[in-house]
């Protein structure tokens, strides 16, 4: 009977543990409606309980219910080049107290289906695997999940090997990678979950002047990067002249 009990709260424990929306906000790219926008999105799209969590240098205009925290120093040498180096402080091995499941989003993603297995997907570090060069054990860090404090030797090792790690990483998300990768806890979200918006939503020219965007079928979440952003998106353009852009009502939607 005890026994049975024992395993009972194991499960109980598991079922309770704290889910944590992680997000990022430096410098003056973008704005607090990013970081409400987000905080919006993971709302009506998860039905899981999670408390959101924005590191930031700048608390101005964020919603209450986001909890804002200091951004953890790096303690980088001075004038170091920003490679997205900051998201690596996610991984202190104490952030501010907080435990459970950590996802982390990039503040210019837009969520366009329900989000609850994020929270749930069988492995240790979960990150999007690299669209455009697949056989690179490099992903794609706007959505990764791992479990706080789980890589406790990820940021000393960082910051000892700096030189180094900047002379063969060329960002946050390759070092990342190569490091959980070395750990054997490496592993890819779901090939249709995570889209690009440049890659896989966008028509190609001479049909991008007559048909919109689409939707990829089985998408949950939508990635930026490059040129276009969340209002090009909304509203045409923002693309290189190869890359024509007609205005997304679905992101629209989505994005609010």
């Amino acid at each position: 009977m005890a026994l049975h009990e024992t395993e009972m709260n194991s499960q109980s424990s598991l079922m309770q543990e704290q889910n944590v929306v992680l997000c990022m906000k430096w410098g003056t790219k973008y704005g607090s409606e990013y970081v409400n926008r987000l905080y919006n999105m993971v709302k009506r799209h998860t039905t899981v309980d999670f408390k959101m969590v924005c590191l930031t240098d700048r608390t101005e205009g964020i919603n209450p219910e986001v909890e804002c925290f200091p951004i953890p120093p790096l303690a980088l040498p001075e004038g170091a080049p920003e490679r997205g180096w900051n998201k690596l402080s996610t991984f202190e091995p104490d952030l501010y107290g907080l435990t459970g499941n950590a996802l982390f989003l990039d503040l210019d993603v837009v969520i366009v289906d329900n989000i609850d297995a994020f929270f749930t997907h069988p492995g240790d570090f979960l990150i999007i695997h690299d669209w455009k060069r697949p056989w690179r054990i490099t992903g794609n860090s706007s959505v990764y999940r791992f479990k706080l404090g789980a890589f406790p030797g990820l940021l000393p090792y960082f910051r000892e090997h700096f030189d180094e790690i900047r002379q063969k990483f060329r960002n946050e998300q390759a070092y990342l990678s190569w490091y959980v990768d070395q750990e054997k806890k490496l592993s890819y979200w779901p090939e249709s979950w995570c889209k690009s918006y440049k890659y896989h939503c966008l028509q190609k020219i001479p049909m991008a002047f007559f048909k919109p965007p689409v939707k990829p079928e089985g998408a949950k979440i939508i990635i930026f990067h490059g040129e276009i952003n969340p209002p090009d998106a909304v509203n045409g353009g923002g693309g290189k002249w190869y890359r024509y852009v007609l205005p997304s009502k679905w992101i629209k939607d989505a994005w609010q």
